[in-house]
């Protein structure tokens, strides 16, 4: 045999034997990115020096082994983030310099630097409780009615809203919407006014070619509104800000008969959220979900924090397995201004236990407000938002909301899995890992209490000690590294 051929031939058994022989004999366990929040304030979502797993198992005396399984996958992940209000919008938009504006939005919406990387933004579609004023796309004079909608017009967005989600979406072009009336127009409403009142029946059609015409007119400014609910909040009548009912019949009916088919001959791609209220109101959705040429059109039920408790989101999702879990609103407040039981309760039922129970998405309420917990428009008073900027100095604050939302939006990516993970019988460590759409892993894990513990994953293991109060993330590569 020439010395060539020869060669030739060790060379190609060589690139076999590579194919087919175990990679764990020769790969490198993988480095772990760990970023650390804790409860004192002294770490703020702070990378960490790395950990490299060790080949086998735990040590046998640790006590908590978090196992992560990622062939075991759950709900995908739709994205995480929280509400452009037209305060959050003015304030970013017209309080700030251009340099101030760049660096609170860039912190915001993109993952360099300090940055969290938001990817989903919730919309009010018109004015809320946290606006200049009341206003819809097609106000009349009292007593005036527009049931073809000549009238309609988003000029008021045009200001400072929409150039607000525009200079976001190009800092992060994944970034997804959800839009939410908090009422119709007055003339469309019993007692004709924003503030409480039904949808008369009769302006059934005429609501939902509004907000039809809003999608549409979004579009147009290349804002693709990807999820909206036919009413924030439902089952709340205010006589303060803009509300309006809307019992759970009323809205099957509005959705099977009204809003569903006019989205379809639209052609729009926009999904359904029902619901978008509190936890402990859930058979509301029940209910929707109960009319199946209703729950037809229906693609996931929203939830707020503000009742109740999070294991309802199960109950929902464990009658209708094939509707999604959204997490659609929360806001802290002055009624409980202390960082570390705020980030313990942020963590407990809207980070891990949220996800833990079906949910996909992780929304908060105002992106920004001032430090008077406005521009108020008749609602909460004592609101906080993730950021606050101040309208005396102009000062930006990045508050509990922020770090909270960024241990999962800067390492989680929209369209990650759930995936298993150990959950231990006196609930500690809370934990929760997902599955990356690049093939990392991400583990997220809180404890009120100091806790030794291990973090194993495909015969292999890491050892952590985490503070009272704390929490931490980490994300490693579901690759090893040699290959």
């Amino acid at each position: 045999m020439g010395a060539a051929r020869f060669l030739f031939i060790f060379s190609l058994w060589g690139l076999i034997a590579m194919r087919i022989l175990p990679a764990a004999a020769t790969d490198t366990p993988p480095e772990t990115e760990v970023w650390l929040t804790l409860a004192d304030q002294s770490h703020l979502l702070s990378p960490e020096a790395r950990l490299r797993f060790s080949a086998g198992m735990p040590p046998d005396d640790m006590h908590y082994v978090i196992r992560v399984d990622d062939s075991t996958q759950y709900q995908r992940m739709e994205g995480f983030g929280a509400a452009m209000t037209d305060s959050s919008a003015w304030l970013l938009m017209r309080l700030l310099s251009d340099r101030q504006r760049a660096e609170v939005m860039q912190n915001l919406f993109t993952r360099e630097g300090t940055g969290i990387g938001i990817s989903y933004v919730r919309i009010p579609i018109g004015a809320s409780d946290f606006a200049l004023y009341d206003y819809s796309y097609n106000d009349l004079p009292r007593g005036e009615t527009d049931p073809q909608l000549t009238q309609f017009s988003i000029n008021y967005d045009e200001a400072y809203i929409i150039p607000a989600l525009q200079m976001a979406q190009r800092l992060n072009p994944q970034l997804r919407f959800m839009a939410s009336p908090w009422s119709a127009p007055a003339w469309m409403k019993s007692g004709g006014q924003f503030h409480g009142g039904e949808l008369l029946p009769q302006y059934y059609q005429a609501f939902a070619d509004y907000l039809v015409r809003f999608v549409q007119a979004y579009a147009e400014h290349g804002i693709t509104i990807d999820t909206l609910t036919p009413q924030n909040e439902p089952m709340h009548e205010s006589p303060n800000y803009p509300t309006m009912r809307m019992s759970a019949e009323a809205q099957a009916a509005f959705i099977r008969d009204y809003l569903g088919p006019a989205l379809q001959r639209a052609g729009l791609s926009t999904r359904l959220v029902i619901f978008d209220h509190n936890w402990d109101l859930y058979q509301y959705a029940l209910t929707v979900l109960a009319d199946p040429a209703a729950a037809a059109f229906v693609s996931g039920v929203g939830f707020h924090c503000y009742g109740g408790s999070v294991a309802n989101q199960s109950i929902v999702r464990d009658a209708h397995p094939n509707v999604g879990i959204w997490f659609t609103e929360c806001s802290g407040g002055d009624w409980s201004p202390q960082f570390a039981g705020n980030l313990s309760w942020n963590l407990h039922h809207l980070g891990i236990g949220n996800f833990r129970n079906w949910g996909n998405s992780l929304l908060l309420w105002n992106l920004a407000l001032d430090e008077n917990s406005g521009p108020q428009n008749g609602g909460c008073g004592d609101c906080r938002g993730v950021v606050t900027i101040n309208q005396a100095t102009a000062a930006v604050s990045y508050n509990v909301e922020y770090y909270v939302l960024g241990h999962f939006s800067r390492l989680i990516d929209p369209g990650a899995y759930r995936i298993a993970s150990t959950s231990f019988i006196d609930g500690q460590p809370e934990n929760v890992a997902f599955l990356n759409p690049d093939g990392s892993l991400v583990l997220v894990v809180h404890s009120t209490q100091d806790t030794a513990f291990a973090v194993e994953w495909r015969g292999q293991h890491f050892t952590y000690t985490l503070p009272a109060g704390a929490v931490v993330s980490f994300r490693w590569s579901g690759t090893t590294e040699d290959n």
